[in-house]
Order: C-alpha cells, then sequence, then structure tokens
C-alpha cells in the first residue's frame, strides 16, 4: 500500500530532473522585465521577470554576475539567458540566469551610460576640474600601444609641427581584460617624469575593443593625474568615459598631437611680431629720451651752470649782513639793559638795602612774641582743656566733665561738681 504514495519531496525531484532533462528549459532565452532586484550579502541576486500577464522568479548566483557589465535594475527590459529548474525546498520552479543584456540595447551600453551617470554626479566631468593645456610643452608623454598607427600619427604630427618637443612613449596593452590596469599603471608612471601633457588613448576599433578607455578605474586615474590628459581613443564618432574625465578629447591621436604642440611656423611668426613690437617700442623709448636729454639740456641751468653758484652767493651775503644786524642790536640792547641794573641803589650801596630788612625782621619778630600763649602762662594764667580743646566760656562745661588745667609748669587733671 505504502508503495502507490510518495513523498512531496520525490516528488519535487522528479519535477525537476524531468526539467533538468528539457533541453528546451536548459538553454532558454527569455524577454522581460525585472521587478524586485535584490542582492543579498551572499553576493546572489533575486528578482522577478514579469510581463503584461505573468511573471518567474529568477536568480542570479553570485560566481556569474563577473559577466556583467552594468548593474539591473527595476523597470528594466532584458533578455535573460539561462535554465528553468525547481527549488525542491519549496517546490517552485524558477529562472538560473547565467547572462543579462538589456533588450534592444547590449550590455556594454549599459554599463558605459551607468558608469558615464555615476561619475557625471561625483563631479568628475565638470569644467572646474580641467587642467588648461601648455601652449608651448618642452615633453609629451604618451600613453598607448607602442606599436601601431596611433603612436605613429602622434610622433610624425609633433615632429612635424613642433620638433622642438620631446616625446616619451609609455607602452600599454590597449584592448582586452588586463588592458585598463596596464593603462592605469602607466598613468601613474608618467607623473614621474618632467612632463607638460600627457595623451591617452589608442587608434579605432569596435566597442569592445575601445571598452578599456571605458573602465572606472582608468577614468578615476585620468581624474587624479596632475599632468594635463587628453584624451585620443578611436575615431572622432567614437565616445569613452576618458574623453569626459580627460582636461580635453581629441577626435584622433594625430588630432591629439595637434591640440598637445603649437604648429612652429606659427610659433616663428608670432615670434617675428613680438621682436618687431619689441624693436619698434625700443625705437620709440629712445626717441623719447633723447628729446627729453635736448629739452633739458636747453635749459639755462645747463648753458650757465655758475649761476646756480652765484645766486646762491648772494643769498648767503645777505644773510650774513642780516646776522651781522641783529647781533649788534642784542649786544646794544642788552647793554643797555645792564645799565639800568648797574644804576639801581642796591648795587650801589647794598649794606643799607640788608640792615632795612633786618629792622623789617626784628619788628615782625616782636609781634610774634607778644602774642605767644606759653608767655601768658608764665605771667599765671591757665588754660582749660577738655579732650584736647580749649575752653574760652565756662558755659562750655557743665558738671561732670573732666577738664586739663595747663600751667606754665605743668598739667592739673580735675572734675567739675
Amino acid at each position: 500500500m505504502d508503495d502507490e504514495y510518495l513523498t512531496v519531496s520525490q516528488v519535487n525531484a522528479y519535477i525537476n530532473r524531468m526539467l533538468k532533462y528539457d533541453r528546451n528549459l536548459q538553454n532558454i532565452y527569455i524577454r522581460g522585465e525585472i521587478s524586485n532586484y535584490k542582492t543579498y550579502p551572499s553576493g546572489h541576486s533575486y528578482f522577478t521577470l514579469k510581463d503584461d500577464k505573468s511573471q518567474i522568479p529568477a536568480v542570479m548566483f553570485k560566481g556569474r554576475k563577473h559577466s556583467l557589465k552594468f548593474q539591473p535594475e527595476d523597470g528594466m527590459k532584458v533578455i535573460i539567458k539561462g535554465k528553468i529548474e525547481v527549488y525542491e525546498r519549496d517546490g517552485k520552479y524558477q529562472l538560473y540566469a547565467t547572462t543579462i543584456t538589456e533588450d534592444g540595447i547590449g550590455e556594454l551600453h549599459i554599463a558605459f551610460e551607468q558608469l558615464k551617470k555615476k561619475l557625471d554626479s561625483e563631479g568628475l566631468f565638470d569644467d572646474a576640474h580641467k587642467k588648461e593645456i601648455p601652449k608651448y610643452p618642452q615633453r609629451i608623454g604618451v600613453v598607448t600601444a607602442r606599436t601601431g598607427a596611433a603612436i605613429r600619427d602622434i610622433i610624425t604630427t609633433i615632429k612635424r609641427r613642433y620638433p622642438y618637443c620631446e616625446v616619451l612613449v609609455f607602452s600599454t596593452l590597449v584592448q582586452g581584460e588586463m588592458a585598463a590596469n596596464q593603462i592605469v599603471r602607466q598613468i601613474r608612471h608618467a607623473q614621474q617624469f618632467d612632463i607638460d601633457t600627457l595623451i591617452v588613448g589608442r587608434g579605432g576599433g569596435s566597442i569592445e575593443d575601445l571598452w578599456p578607455f571605458n573602465e572606472e578605474i582608468v577614468a578615476r586615474e585620468i581624474y587624479a593625474c596632475r599632468i594635463p590628459v587628453i584624451s585620443a581613443v578611436g575615431h572622432e564618432i567614437d565616445w569613452t568615459i576618458s574623453d569626459f574625465v580627460a582636461d580635453i578629447r581629441a577626435a584622433t591621436p594625430t588630432a591629439a598631437a595637434e591640440i598637445a604642440v603649437p604648429e612652429i611656423s606659427e610659433v616663428k611668426y608670432k615670434l617675428n611680431q613680438l621682436t618687431q613690437r619689441t624693436n619698434k617700442a625700443i625705437n620709440e623709448k629712445l626717441i623719447q629720451n633723447k628729446q627729453k636729454i635736448e629739452n633739458i639740456s636747453q635749459k639755462q641751468i645747463f648753458k650757465n651752470p655758475e649761476s646756480i653758484y652765484e645766486i646762491k652767493q648772494m643769498h648767503l651775503d645777505n644773510l650774513i649782513g642780516k646776522l651781522n644786524l641783529t647781533s649788534k642790536n642784542i649786544i646794544a640792547e642788552n647793554r643797555t639793559r645792564l645799565l639800568k641794573i648797574e644804576s639801581r641803589s642796591v648795587l650801589r650801596n647794598p649794606e643799607e638795602v640788608t640792615k632795612a630788612k633786618r629792622d623789617i625782621f626784628i619788628r615782625n619778630v616782636d609781634k610774634l612774641t607778644i602774642l605767644d600763649p606759653l608767655l601768658t602762662l608764665k605771667r599765671g594764667y591757665s588754660i582749660a582743656k577738655r579732650d584736647a580743646k580749649v575752653i574760652s566760656s565756662a558755659k562750655d562745661v557743665k558738671t561732670g566733665d573732666e577738664l586739663d588745667i595747663e600751667f606754665d609748669d605743668g598739667t592739673v587733671n580735675t572734675k567739675v561738681i
């Protein structure tokens, strides 16, 4: 009886085997719209692929995602290559994705637009960060393949236009999976040299061939480069991320060389123009200065320099005359003042003046002696004081006051009764 029944696990396993044996479901392409896309810490991504009538759960494991050139997003129309199998634990079938491409647009194009949007939002394309390309460089570096039309065109153009400039080539792979890392290393290596301008690029090719110049690590290295960078990737119609982040974009490697150096004939023409302008300015200045010298030489002071001395001598004589007159006047005034002083009596009879002053002094001393209160005490009088203050009236004391009575020969303390 038991043999007539199957377990749930057996049923799910059986269905899963059936699906795995179906070749149509093991290598299937499905078109639909991504919904609920989510990547877990494990690195696996789970989402739903749907159309306007139905939907199917899908998963893309971490090991498969290395082939993705872009980041899947909700609402994106895609074509997924994969297989249909049953997730036996839940008894649900789902799509196991191996590749994802946007419906109608290549995945490289998607990756290009996503990185371009990302770097643009970070400001790596802003003109404010662009460095000016030197007009007259002495040394130019080129990061490209050592062989090929690109490097030949660059060197030929530079030598033809501006032969005074030295060219240093930093050879690198320009296509393939290893190219991006080599390009980054050579850009860093170039900065160890005294280089005025750095050209980074290659000749034309498919979008796959040009892809290393769309890698984020290359874009960020160009942005961080302290040397002004000219991006020269592909042909005029080709655009890469490197073109946007570089200080200037050239349509072709040859155009990059033309931007990097001036035309020697133009330089010579400008030098001739500057030489002529300089010579003209010098001649004009010489003529002006010559005229100034002639004008100065015609002045009276240069024709008769003795006149300066004569005028100063006259002025000096005038000052000496004034000084002598002033000195005589001062001496005469002082002599008159001295005679007046000598005529005074104090100089003629100083003893009389001294005697008169002494008599006045003695009279004043006598007056002060009469007013001396100590003489009053000697005649038998006394002075009453309270708290060191003289009492001049009986009204100023009352019974119980302590008084100090001062006599000529001492002081007595008493109390009023």
